[in-house]
């Protein structure tokens, strides 16, 4: 294995994409070919709407967008959507995941044209605060619906899972007119996130600085995939350990997840949007803030395995300079505010106007980006450590293909498992959620790989 590399050196990850099995699962046989999907696996009587078995034979990742999708600057579409070539049956329901900060939505389109096969699964996100727009998005779907299928209105479905499934459960089916289904949150991440590994490939894989996104072979068949810690972070941080399909627990979490940071950088910065801030941090040199090892020492501190690029302390450097820029402001000024008595003054305030070109936006974006991602990757570490699991996936939206997040993952699972474990991601990780809630309208073990065997039978 290549030397781990430093995330906090300033430096930005390499961009592109290079698909090569890294490691077998637990046989030799990487790349194995998958058992075809026979025709007993893809009949179902369609008994209520939406119970249909999805056919995932041949499935894949396109990159281009589909002819006629939406777009407005109220949501953003993946233009990653998952190509289903053989499934032919009507699917008449959708899922929405309705996290603290954003709504994930998934649903199934044909292909266009008359002589087309199969559809897609598509995938937008929607701004929580936003939840009325994405309310509009699904009742234009439910219209498609009627005009693609000749269904009711009525026969739409919506599956939901998250806080907002709850929290807006009255308003969607008010708005909508449907049946609104309320599924588990952690469930429904378990149930998407084992769908991914067995079923779609091209999915999973690895991150480092010199071999960015080094696709995983699908697992054995039959798959051997447990046990492994799900880490899901989304305003904040859950760590689940997963044992078989359906036995999971929640074993840990944070609330330092990515609403702390989408909330400091709306406070530090002119960012409007959480991408906005990736963007920042793409662009930013934590060196200018955070106190490095090198910065206490001289040096590296190579006793204990500290480079002089380590962080010893994030946002450190702020505090000094603030204070060295307020003094040197003062000598400045007509000295009245030297000769105020101290009692009228907070140790460490200011009443002066910070230099708007000490700090830069991006700077602090690349610094807190850090801050988040150690913590969570430490933590993570330690509960895969302490619970014996071989592997951790990272999920949610908080990463969102981000390279520095990903690189910044990847080394503190590598820096402190001694090299022992890796970090896993998934081109589809901010949607775990929403794809494991439109999964529980399936019969049981429809997939290939029974992907979820023992699923809750259809409503």
């Amino acid at each position: 294995m290549s030397p781990a590399l430093d995330p906090t050196t300033g430096e930005a990850g390499i961009k592109g994409s290079r698909a090569h099995p890294a490691e077998t699962w637990s046989t030799p046989e990487s790349g194995r070919p998958r058992r075809p999907t026979v025709q007993s696996d893809i009949q179902e009587t369609i008994q209520h709407p939406g119970n249909v078995r999805i056919n995932v034979q041949g499935a894949f990742i396109v990159a281009e967008e589909q002819p006629g999708t939406p777009q407005s600057e109220d949501y953003e579409h993946d233009p990653h959507d998952i190509r289903l070539p053989n499934h032919t049956s009507v699917v008449s329901h959708i899922a929405v995941d309705i996290g603290g900060s954003l709504a994930k939505l998934v649903y199934f389109s044909r292909e266009p044209g008359d002589d087309s096969i199969g559809g897609r699964l598509n995938f937008f996100k929607f701004e929580t605060e936003r939840i009325d727009a994405c309310i509009e998005f699904m009742r234009n779907l439910q219209a498609d619906q009627k005009h693609d299928n000749g269904s009711k209105p009525e026969d739409l479905c919506i599956m939901a899972t998250g806080g907002g499934a709850f929290k807006y459960h009255d308003k969607l089916k008010e708005a909508l007119g449907v049946e609104v289904i309320r599924e588990d949150e952690m469930e429904c991440l378990i149930i998407g996130l084992d769908f991914f590994i067995n079923e779609i490939p091209n999915e999973v894989f690895t991150y480092s600085e010199d071999s960015p996104m080094t696709f995983m072979p699908h697992p054995p068949d039959p798959p051997n995939i447990y046990p492994y810690l799900l880490v899901n972070i989304g305003s904040g941080v859950s760590m689940i350990k997963v044992s078989g399909p359906r036995q999971f627990e929640r074993i840990g979490g944070t609330s330092l997840g990515g609403g702390t940071l989408w909330g400091l950088l709306s406070l530090l910065t002119g960012a409007r949007s959480f991408d906005d801030m990736l963007r920042l941090a793409e662009n930013g040199d934590n060196s200018t803030v955070d106190l490095l090892v090198g910065d206490i020492y001289g040096q590296a501190y190579n006793k204990i395995g500290l480079k002089s690029t380590h962080i010893a302390s994030s946002f450190g450097k702020v505090y000094k300079m603030k204070r060295a820029a307020e003094r040197e402001a003062e000598d400045g000024c007509n000295g009245d505010l030297k000769r105020r008595e101290e009692a009228e003054h907070v140790e460490g305030s200011s009443e002066l106007v910070h230099g708007p070109g000490s700090f830069r936006p991006e700077d602090m974006a690349r610094s807190l980006l850090y801050a988040v991602s150690n913590n969570i990757g430490q933590l993570a570490h330690l509960h895969a450590e302490k619970h014996g699991l071989p592997r951790i996936y990272f999920g949610g939206s908080f990463i969102g293909g981000h390279s520095q997040t990903m690189n910044t993952l990847s080394y503190a699972i590598r820096f402190w498992s001694k090299d022992t474990r890796q970090a896993y991601f998934l081109r589809h990780e901010g949607y775990l959620g929403a794809v494991g809630a439109f999964l529980k309208r399936q019969p049981k073990n429809w997939g290939r790989r029974e992907s979820f065997v023992g699923s809750a039978k259809a409503a």
